[in-house]
């Protein structure tokens, strides 16, 4: 199937599972890649977690062996850009995990995204018709790694519009800010995602080893969890919007992240 026109990559992201953090915007301001402001909802700022199945992935239209389906989980914040239509609203990932190392080299290089390499996994139970409850559980890292859980049921529910769900969800920009210091921009594009309330919602692991910073915000009672459904996606290829400017401070989140395909560990 050939990629819809302007798509590097498409996929279905499905069973994203969203727990939402109220922080400090003094955290994520060194973060704000130029031309964007940091996003707010009734005038707070907020970093989510999400973990989700990434599958049929194809790039350019074509399928890579050992690479079509995998789980991603990322730790990202909003923010929003004024255009001549009106504002866009983005995201800005402060760390992305997936197991295969050449989505990793591949990120980092074409988008210049924060992708580390660790192992990743998931187990999914989709509610029943008959009732029955529905889980999610994610776990990625070294050793025990970090591990994320949620149970949920009943019929997914379409986003209230205006509410602190849709503000979390609706996001269809992706912004990085390279190592050069300029602005890419690309647009994520699906239909709205329907969700379901999480309850049972648990964190566990070593969060500094990769959220550094973040830790402590993501050990606090998440200010929402849910599960959304997901859907079939794709994303554009990126434009560099503005001037080089001061040094990226994603080099002092994770040196990780600048090393080569060949350092990966093999997977």
């Amino acid at each position: 199937m050939p990629a819809p026109r302007g798509a590097f990559l498409t996929a279905d992201w499905r069973w994203l599972m969203m727990a939402n953090y109220a922080i400090d915007s003094e955290l994520l301001s060194p973060y704000v890649p130029v031309g964007t402001e940091l996003d707010r909802y009734e005038g707070t700022t907020y970093v989510s977690l999400v973990g989700f199945r990434f599958l049929n992935t194809r790039v350019l239209g074509l399928s890579l062996p050992g690479h079509r389906d995998f789980d991603e989980v990322n730790l990202r914040f909003y923010v929003r850009r004024r255009e001549a239509d009106g504002w866009r609203r983005g995201v800005v990932f402060l760390k992305e995990v997936v197991v295969r190392r050449l989505i990793s080299w591949v990120a980092r290089t074409i988008y210049h995204e924060n992708y580390v390499t660790r192992p990743v996994a998931s187990r999914i139970q989709v509610p029943t018709e008959a009732g029955g409850g529905g889980s999610v559980w994610y776990r990625w890292g070294d050793g025990e790694g970090i591990t994320a859980s949620a149970d949920f049921s009943g019929e997914p529910a379409a986003l209230a519009a205006g509410g602190f769900d849709e503000f979390i969800a609706e996001h269809y920009w992706g912004y990085t800010r390279r190592r050069d210091g300029k602005t890419l921009a690309y647009e994520v594009a699906h239909p709205t995602w329907k969700t379901w309330s999480a309850r049972n919602f648990q964190l566990t692991g070593d969060l500094e080893a990769l959220y550094g910073p973040f830790a402590n915000a993501l050990r606090e009672k998440p200010a929402s969890v849910f599960v959304a459904d997901g859907s079939a996606v794709s994303v554009s290829w990126g434009q560099r919007l503005l001037a080089a400017v001061e040094a990226n401070p994603f080099s002092k989140l994770e040196p990780a992240a600048e090393i080569s395909l060949s350092s990966d560990p093999v997977v």
